[in-house]
């Protein structure tokens, strides 16, 4: 049943984010048209903000995850309740907490963009911020319903709620934005269905799973052990932010709303390109924490790592090369031609979160060993030396400035030094991983001339013009992968469904 809620889990996590990322390809250039520039740049500078106070999580979302598992494990069932009861409690508290710096940022926009945002954004960011804020505060104890469906293996349930709410949510949107409703509307379809579906994972853990929640007093020693394990989570999901949303708001602070709007288009296609990696390594957490729990070897850990890398390599690989060729005729299409300096910085940010994203299945390892701590602390270290380039690169050149602070910041650590700590410490075999990986890679290097040259015999700036381009390159790819770059443990993988569709598709015409 474990197996089977894996595997399906990690298929739907793609048809999750196909569908997410369908929805939201699809989607934004009517968002974008019907707000304006300035009025998407306000919403993605307010919303890159808030988001700073989701790190009030304090990391305590994967330490239920990681308690979980290890009681269901160890056969602790009354322990897991106190267990889930000590972390309500705890979400409570950052909610207050949420809700106080919330009260202290709608009080102080003024002071912190004033000088960049007109009277009447600075109006509409202050209301945007309420409503953020109420749904965040709302979150926080509400989270913990879905790492527990997560620590549980129930990806089916989890994935197909996340799968609906994806298709409803511009169903909702469309119409406010019609009505004239613009950002704030936005903001009012997100937090709505936010708060339903997380009342949904709430009604699943109590109704199916028949969880309990037990409030005892605390057991301190058991909190000692999730603070210290949670800390180093929360350094590196500080870390994330300071990537991810500190160039929105610098930019906002420096250049204005236009300015974050093409950033905010190039940060939105590399967050598609990264759930891509995390697809499959999200599902893996519970079952790293087994495997350390039984104590297995480094060999099957460092297989398990092998194995994983390289099926993300086949995706990521493709999608990068892809975006490369034909990523700029892509955002003028799609976006539109004011948003064509969108295509550099996704680049620059997409080409070193290539390394890192294929080794995502290392962070779970690192969790479940509770290893993490290195990590946490050369990322925190290394993006604040980042936000420290970035600021002045963004005063002269820009979101290409603040992209090249990123990507800095990316290689160092992300890269270079979490490699070598891999292999080191964790003790993966990192040199196999490459040497494996770069046997993968010639086949896509190889095709790289062939792109530009369909890019050159090609160069009309039309959908269909597009589609013939990546339709020739895909056909290619895939069967240079095929034959040159996969083993036979990975065309199993994806010839035995493939035989199996077929067989029924046959039966079905047979009968």
């Amino acid at each position: 049943m474990a197996i089977n809620q894996l595997k399906a889990g990690a298929l739907l996590s793609y048809a999750s984010i196909g569908i997410n990322n369908i929805v939201g390809l699809l989607f934004t250039p009517f968002m974008l048209r019907m707000l304006g520039k300035s009025e998407f740049g306000l919403y993605s500078l307010v919303a890159s903000v808030v988001a700073y106070l989701t790190v009030l999580d304090l990391g305590l979302g994967n330490a239920v995850v990681r308690y979980t598992a290890k009681y269901r494990a160890q056969n602790r069932q009354q322990e897991q309740y106190s267990l889930f009861g000590m972390f309500l409690m705890l979400y409570c508290s950052i909610s207050l907490l949420v809700i106080l710096a919330g009260t202290l940022l709608y009080h102080n926009v003024e002071v912190l963009f004033g000088n960049a945002l007109t009277a009447a954004e600075l109006e509409k960011a202050r209301i945007m911020v309420v409503l953020l804020i109420f749904n965040l505060a709302a979150t926080f104890p509400l989270s913990i319903f879905g790492s527990i469906i997560v620590a549980y293996e129930n990806y089916v349930f989890q994935k197909l709620v996340n799968i609906v709410r994806a298709l409803i949510t511009p169903c909702l949107m469309i119409p406010l934005l019609l009505l004239g409703y613009k950002a704030i509307g936005i903001v009012l379809v997100i937090t709505l269905l936010n708060i339903i579906s997380l009342l949904v994972n709430c009604w699943y853990c109590f109704t199916k799973l028949k969880i309990k929640l037990h409030f005892r007093k605390m057991e301190w020693q058991v909190l000692k052990g999730i603070s210290t394990y949670s800390f180093f989570i929360f350094l590196g999901v500080i870390v994330d932010k300071i990537y991810w949303s500190t160039g929105q708001f610098v930019l906002g602070v420096v250049a204005g709303t236009a300015v974050v709007a093409v950033y905010a288009i190039a940060v939105q296609l590399q967050m598609y390109y990264m759930s891509l990696s995390t697809a499959i390594s999200g599902v893996f957490l519970p079952k790293i924490t087994a495997m350390v729990a039984r104590n297995t070897s480094d060999r099957e850990v460092s297989d398990l790592f092998i194995r994983t890398g390289r099926i993300q390599f086949i995706v990521m690989a493709f999608v990068l090369s892809v975006f490369i060729l034909f990523g700029k005729t892509f955002i003028i299409l799609w976006a539109g031609p004011d948003y064509a300096d969108a295509y550099l910085i996704a680049v620059l940010l997409m080409i070193p979160l290539t390394i890192p994203l294929i080794q995502t299945l290392g962070i779970s390892i690192l969790q479940a060993r509770n290893q993490h701590k290195f990590r946490s602390l050369v990322y925190i270290l290394v993006a604040t030396a980042s936000l420290a380039i970035s600021i002045p690169l963004a005063k002269v050149y820009g979101g290409i400035g603040c992209a090249i602070g990123t990507s800095f910041s990316l290689i160092v650590g992300n890269i270079i030094v979490m490699n070598i700590y891999y292999y080191k410490r964790v003790r993966i075999d990192i040199p196999r991983f490459w040497r494996e990986i770069g046997s993968m890679s010639l086949p896509v290097i190889v095709l790289i001339p062939v792109g530009v040259l369909l890019n050159y015999l090609s160069p009309e700036v039309t959908f269909i013009s597009l589609f013939i381009k990546v339709l020739i390159f895909s056909i290619l790819y895939l069967n240079a992968i095929w034959w040159k770059g996969l083993n036979n443990y990975e065309r199993e993988l994806f010839w035995v469904p493939a035989k199996k569709v077929i067989s029924k598709v046959k039966l079905h015409y047979n009968n």
